[in-house]
């Protein structure tokens, strides 16, 4: 038996291809979907099992069977309650001033990693953050997921990283970037305006990026791990911002 229309038309956009040219994205779960429904997003459709349907912020919702949310849905369980929602218009590219910085990522292909780096953008009150081209779609639903709702706080800019961090630095901002061969980031005098730029765990930062001015700094190891997760990078070069930024 062939599938309903809002169930083709949901699965469609598990892929980025689809979501880019529908300009639409899903956002799943309860606690996600009553975030998403407080926020100035548009809400295209919404779908819930007629449990979730019950509950007062998923009353206007269209009861489907939870065997369709299953197909429409790509969380393991709990694929109670969906949203089909507007993409934002782009964000455009800019550049920090006064108290504030921005996350920049090089490279970064993991939904997950993207996800929890959003999180910690949120946390430490980053302005935007800044993908390469090759980034992950922030739309994919495994990286809206993983920001628990920090998609809807902090802008995401995907262009050209190098000529980008070229304009932060003619412009006064501190540009950061931390690579295995750099200096120690605890032992470095950071100011704000900020750039903290970070790469993939696999290939690191590419020659444009690596290239581009700014200081190169390395977070300190007293152990013996090969590396860091990228989002654990983040958290501790992003406290230590956090850290020196509160007195200045």
């Amino acid at each position: 038996m062939a599938a309903p229309a809002y169930v083709n038309h949901a699965r469609s956009l598990h892929q980025r291809k689809h979501r880019a040219d529908l300009r639409r994205f899903l956002v799943q779960g309860r606690k996600g979907v009553e975030e998403l429904l407080r926020s100035g997003f548009t809400v295209e459709a919404l779908y819930a099992t007629a449990e979730a349907a019950a509950l007062p912020p998923f009353q206007h919702a269209t009861v489907v069977p939870a065997h369709h949310l299953e197909r429409m849905g790509t969380l393991e369980s709990g694929n109670e309650v969906l949203a089909i929602v507007h993409m934002p218009d782009p964000a455009v590219l800019t550049v920090p001033a006064g108290h504030g910085f921005v996350l920049a990522l090089d490279g970064v292909a993991d939904p997950g990693n993207l996800g929890t780096l959003l999180r910690i953008a949120d946390w430490f009150g980053a302005t935007q953050v800044w993908c390469s081209e090759d980034c992950v779609d922030v739309w994919n639903p495994k990286c809206v997921q993983a920001t628990m709702g920090s998609y809807l706080r902090v802008p995401v800019w995907y262009g050209d990283l190098a000529p980008a961090l070229l304009t932060a630095h003619a412009a006064g901002v501190q540009v950061l970037k931390a690579d295995a061969g750099g200096a120690d980031a605890f032992g470095t005098a950071l100011q704000r305006p900020l750039v903290l730029v970070l790469g993939s765990e696999s290939h690191g930062l590419r020659p444009g990026v690596r290239q581009a001015p700014g200081i190169t700094v390395a977070i300190p190891r007293s152990g013996g791990a090969e590396s860091l997760n990228v989002s654990a990078a983040a958290a501790a070069l992003c406290m230590e911002i956090a850290r020196q930024g509160a007195t200045r």
